[in-house]
């Protein structure tokens, strides 16, 4: 099971509304998890 806000900054990201910068800020707003950084970007947190 995902965060609550997980679809919506994997979709900001995909659409590249979004960086790899706001997804990592997203983690340290606790909207994401760290391992859900790594799912979205493909890259570790």
């Amino acid at each position: 099971m995902h965060s609550e806000k997980f679809e919506k900054v994997k979709r900001f990201f995909i659409l590249k509304v979004w960086n790899e910068v706001r997804v990592r800020n997203a983690v340290k707003m606790n909207w994401i998890t760290d391992e859900e950084f790594t799912e979205i970007t493909g890259k570790e947190f």
